[in-house]
């Protein structure tokens, strides 16, 4: 099992700067993927970016690429999304998540363990 625990959200305006970060404890060698998904009221969840563990490589949506970095410190067991420029249509609860995969990792199907989300939101 991988427990994964998100923090750093909260409320930004727009234009604005947050970080978030995602701490994983357990199996954690069992994960070669992490991914941050998000929520937005109403809406499916949908996603956002990943990192493969060993490497380094990334990955991001159209939405949200050229604003938001994933990097992640393995020592710490932490990944991290550094969101710049935020928009209103920022606004959602954001989810980390762990995937032995190391393809496909947009589709939320491919992740094995979730976090319990953080909120973020952004004002005008």
């Amino acid at each position: 099992q991988v427990q994964l625990e998100e923090s750093g959200g909260g409320l930004v305006q727009a234009g604005g700067s947050l970080r978030l970060s995602c701490a994983a404890s357990g199996r954690t060698f069992s994960s070669n993927t992490m991914g941050w998904f998000r929520q937005a009221p109403g809406k499916e969840r949908e996603f956002v970016a990943a990192i493969r563990l060993s490497g380094g490589r990334t990955q991001y949506s159209d939405s949200v690429k050229g604003r938001f970095t994933i990097s992640r410190d393995n020592a710490k067991n932490t990944v991290y999304l550094q969101m710049n420029t935020v928009k209103l249509e920022d606004t959602a609860v954001y989810y980390c998540a762990a995937t032995h995969s190391i393809v496909a990792v947009t589709t939320q199907n491919e992740y094995d363990y979730w976090g319990q989300g953080t909120q973020v939101t952004v004002s005008s």
